[in-house]
This record gives C-alpha cells, structure tokens and sequence, in this order.
C-alpha cells in the first residue's frame, strides 16, 4: 500500500483529491438546484431545503477547497499572485479567473433567492437598496450559474488533463467524467442534508427531482468511463501501458470494488431489486447517499494517483 501512495513520479496527493471531491460538490449542488428551483419549486425556492443546503455548502466547499490548495503549494504566501496576476495560458490562473466570478454569481444568486428574508430583518431597512436591484437579476442569474457550474465542473478535469506528461491524466474525457461524478456526489450530498438536517419528507417535490436523476447519472459516469479506458486501451504505447496499470493492483482493486462496485453495480442492483417502501425509506436513503460519497472521493484519488504511476 506505501507504493499505492508513494512512487517517484507522484506530484499531486490526496489533498489535491480533497480539493476535487468538493468542487465537484459545489458546482454540482449548484446545477441541481438551479434546475430544481425553475423547473419545480419556482416561487418557493426559498423554503426548500436543497436550496439552503446548496446556499451553505455551495460556497464553503469552494473555500474550503482553495484553502487546502493554497496550503498545499510550494509557496502558500505567493497564492495571493494568482489572484491580481492572470496568465490566459494556465490552466491554474484560469481556474482562479473562474472561482472569483463563481463566488461573486453565487453571492448575487443567493441574495436574490432570500430577497424577502433579507428586506423584512430588523434594523436592515437599508438593505432593500441593495436587494431589490439584484432580485430584479434573479432570472439570469440562475441561467448565469449554470453556466459558470458547468465550466466550474468541467475544469477540474482540465486542471489534471493539463498534465501532459501522464498518459491517463492526459484524456479528453476526464472533464466530462469529472462533471458527471461532480453532479453523482451533489445528488448525494443534497438527500443526506435535506433528510438529516433539515428533517425533510422522502416524498417532497425536490426530493423525487433528485431521486428520477440518480439512475441516468450512475448510467452516464458508467458510459464514461467506459470510454475513458477504451480510449486508453486502443491508443496504445503508454495509454495502454497506463490504463492496464491502472486497473490491476491496490487501485485496480478501489476501481473495481470502491467505483464500479460500490458506485455503480450496487445502486442498480438494489434499485431493480428494492421495491418502493425500500427505495424511500430514509435510512437507506441517508445510507446510499453516504456510499455514492464514498464512491466519488475513491473516484478521485484512483485517478489521481493510478493516473501519476505511468509518465509517456
């Protein structure tokens, strides 16, 4: 296993892993909850308890992400450089580009979800200044993160496959994948906050919109991968040598128990053999959710590292 996590041509870990899982998180939750709000709540976005968990999580797992990517440089102190400095041919300072205009949509869209909260709070009659005209956005706001949510999804895969030197990092397809598997841990994340915390019914609109998305996104993180190593396998020299890697040893065995196992043969199974008093049921709910989690974070360390083992 200390081969598995150490090996001369590693560079990034598993914080790095850390970094990826919850920016998958929060741009996912983000779609979700955009989709949610104007295809089924509507006017009653505010009261949902998907949409306050999206409001909480959403921004405190970008920061949190970028706290542990900042401390995880060489340098921590000249962090500060990608944030004044913008350099359009690296991927690392359009990244950051793409986070400072995320947080700023992100803030804009909440405040407008909680106009009236925000409006009737005592002692912040001046605040109806600021509100209102924001409010008035709401519509293209919602159309705006979703966009940035996407692109924020997608460039967690761009950020590994800018590492050229490693064959299978270096795949067209791992944005796609990132943001498919982004969107399978927000999907999990949302049911485990609205039925743990927030105490919600397993049968509420939001709730059955998340449930009908599991299912298609389990098939299209499978369809994915798929192409992911068959790419790999067909391209041979390296790719080949890379993806066959890849899939034996330590993390051969987190692909096929952790990902495919326990985050896609699993849910299937149990969703064609359970009948409906099961699928609804909280507690397996709340068990799945924390499984499909689980599934992802493994995701994202066996690309991470299996995808360092082999260089061109």
């Amino acid at each position: 296993m200390n081969d598995a996590f150490h090996f001369e041509t590693l560079v990034w870990d598993w914080p790095i892993a850390i970094y990826l899982l919850l920016i998958g998180i929060s741009s996912g939750m983000v779609i979700i909850a955009v989709l949610l709000k104007r295809q089924i709540l509507v006017a009653d976005a505010a009261n949902d308890s998907v949409i306050k968990a999206t409001a909480i999580i959403a921004p405190l797992a970008v920061i949190l992400g970028l706290v542990i990517l900042i401390f995880h440089l060489a340098r921590s102190w000249t962090f500060w450089y990608l944030m004044v400095y913008y350099n359009p041919h690296s991927v690392m300072s359009l990244g950051v580009m793409l986070f400072q205009v995320y947080m700023l949509a992100l803030i804009l869209w909440i405040i407008a979800i909680y106009q009236a909260k925000l409006v009737n709070l005592p002692h912040m009659a001046w605040a109806s200044r600021l509100v209102r005209p924001i409010a008035k956005w709401e519509p293209g706001l919602d159309i705006i993160m979703l966009l940035l949510a996407v692109l924020l999804g997608v460039y967690t895969g761009f950020l590994l496959l800018a590492l050229t030197s490693y064959p299978l990092l270096n795949n067209p397809v791992l944005p796609l994948l990132f943001l498919a598997s982004g969107l399978t841990s927000a999907v999990a994340m949302a049911v485990f906050c609205a039925l743990v915390f927030y105490k919600q019914s397993v049968h509420s609109p939001s709730l059955t919109f998340i449930h009908r998305l599991e299912l298609p996104l389990i098939i299209i993180e499978l369809g994915l991968l798929t192409v992911f190593f068959i790419g790999l396998i067909f391209g041979g020299g390296q790719k080949e040598v890379a993806a066959l890697t890849a899939l034996k040893g330590f993390w051969g065995a987190v692909f096929w128990v952790g990902i495919v196992g326990l985050g896609i043969v699993l849910p299937i199974g149990l969703r064609l053999l359970c009948n409906e008093r099961i699928k609804f049921n909280k507690v397996y709910l709340v068990a799945m959710s924390g499984i499909g989690l689980c599934s992802v974070l493994m995701l994202r360390m066996f690309i991470l590292y299996a995808g360092q083992m082999v260089m061109a």
